[in-house]
């Protein structure tokens, strides 16, 4: 199959946006992979067309993303429209000058029918040369029939081939499925097995799953299976991770119930309610939980959730024993087993280099009682992540705010505004460089613990230019510096800047 096969096919209603070479549109077609990452020339093997829904993008990206595909060797971009209204024309000109045909996909297409278009008419002449069996390729009919998992799956794919090590693993190195020839991998050496593209890794292409969820089919010897079966066997994960989402919907539900209960309840939620909601989500009744809650900004509604549920996948592998899904504001929450989640986070949020991913989470709770006041903590880290490093991934705990300053950062930042113009008060109204030279003094004076001979020192000033400095201040804030009180109030202040 051409690129221009799939370009002139109407049923997919593509809109070419750069496609003038021939040779180009003639090219042959080996794969299709999906990916929203920046730097996705990692997944990306020669001749495949690759779909990005643009999540990552923003100006200035287009260039970095075109240039991966393009030292990848990749036979065209069909971009998704839904995310951004378009395809940026940033974009379109970093295609025709790298030479990569690239396609507008319509928001009503998914990225299925196009897959589904490649392997079908790609793969239909191996499957005649028998690269799958038929007695495999029935088998597989009747699991996915009877909507078979992942593991039964891979399982049945594999079953003349015994001795064939192949395993799912999401890209942040979880395993989905093994075959039993196949030893166990630890997370972060799968992770950098697939991202380094050591081995055979075809991409399982499902609609309605977010980019830390999307399941990879890897194989540590490529030679080990015919090209065509592996992609047979995607496909076929490919209907069974769908019917996993279908599936998860009702859960999430359930857990969206949870979040609406945990963030009315208040301290004087009846702790039988709570119970009877966290069992109805497939959790332990006693506890003990983890409460965490995540934010990705503006992006792809599912996002976050998506980035949550790959992290229970990784401390609760043994479903269910944990409830992802949305507060009534829209925020994403989990509640987990009271496990260590800092290595899964790391590892979930390195999927998306460019998309930042802010998490909190606060004390374990002991029992459903506790759930509320977990949420509360969770969603103050929450607030405290975004503020101290809003274009970072980062993970807060309120354990680790354990000074004034970091304890401000979970405080929002129109509360901080308004604290600081009432502290300071007519000290931010005067005339500019007067009250720059009074804040930093004050600064330097609360910083050298109320010592006017330090802070004359630290200014190279007389210490009674240091005094009337003070003085003023005090005038301004109507504040007594002489008091303990005081001088935090205005170093609080001072922090909230």
């Amino acid at each position: 199959m051409h690129v221009e096969h799939l370009l002139t096919d109407h049923s997919l209603g593509l809109r070419p946006l750069w496609a003038q070479d021939a040779a180009l549109l003639a090219r042959e077609i080996s794969g299709v992979t999906v990916t929203d990452l920046e730097d996705p020339a990692r997944f990306v093997r020669p001749g495949e067309v690759v779909l990005s829904g643009l999540v990552w993008w923003a100006p200035g990206r287009a260039e970095r993303f075109v240039s991966a595909l393009k030292e990848a060797g990749a036979a065209a971009l069909f971009a998704g429209e839904e995310t951004h209204g378009g395809v940026p024309e940033e974009l379109v000109e970093a295609c025709a000058r790298h030479g990569v045909p690239v396609a507008g996909v319509p928001a009503h297409i998914m990225f299925r029918a196009i897959t589904d278009t490649v392997y079908l008419r790609q793969w239909g002449e191996l499957s005649r040369r028998q690269a799958l069996p038929e007695t495999a390729r029935v088998r597989l009919s009747r699991l996915l029939a009877q909507e078979a998992g992942p593991v039964e799956i891979l399982a049945a794919a594999f079953a003349h081939l015994d001795r064939t090590a192949a395993y799912v693993f999401t890209p942040s190195g979880r395993t989905v499925a093994a075959t039993a020839a196949a030893p166990g991998v630890p997370a972060r050496e799968a992770a950098a097995l697939v991202a380094d593209g050591r081995g055979m890794t075809v991409s399982v292409a499902a609609d309605s799953v977010s980019p830390y969820e999307r399941w990879l089919l890897y194989l540590p010897e490529p030679d080990s299976a015919p090209a065509g079966m592996l992609h047979e066997v995607a496909a076929a994960l490919g209907r069974c991770q769908e019917t996993a989402v279908r599936r998860r919907s009702a859960d999430r539900q359930t857990a969206d119930e949870l979040g609406a209960l945990l963030a009315g309840a208040g301290a004087g939620a009846v702790e039988a309610v709570l119970r009877a909601a966290v069992q109805e989500c497939g959790l332990p009744a006693d506890g003990p939980y983890r409460v965490v809650v995540a934010d990705t900004g503006a992006r792809r509604p599912g996002l976050a959730e998506g980035a949550l549920a790959e992290v229970a996948g990784h401390v609760a592998p043994q479903a269910p024993q944990a409830a992802v899904g949305r507060l009534p504001d829209g925020t994403a929450f989990a509640v987990l087993p009271a496990e260590s989640i800092g290595e899964a986070w790391e590892l979930v949020a390195g999927c998306e280099p460019g998309v930042p991913l802010h998490g909190g989470t606060g004390s374990v709770a002991a029992g459903p009682g506790e759930l509320a006041g977990a949420l509360a903590q969770a969603r103050y880290a929450l607030t405290s992540a975004r503020a101290t490093a809003p274009d970072a991934s980062v993970l807060t705990d309120t354990a680790t705010l354990t000074s004034l300053e970091a304890l401000l950062t979970g405080v929002p930042a129109e509360v901080r505004a308004a604290y600081r113009r009432t502290v300071l008060g007519s000290l931010l109204n005067g005339e500019r460089a007067a009250s720059a030279v009074l804040l930093s003094t004050l600064e330097t004076f609360l910083a050298c613990d109320g010592s006017w001979a330090r802070t004359a020192e630290a200014l190279h000033l007389h210490v009674n230019t240091v005094h009337y400095r003070m003085q003023r201040v005090e005038h301004f804030t109507g504040r007594d510096l002489s008091r303990l009180s005081d001088r935090l109030d205005l170093w609080a202040a001072l922090l909230c800047r």
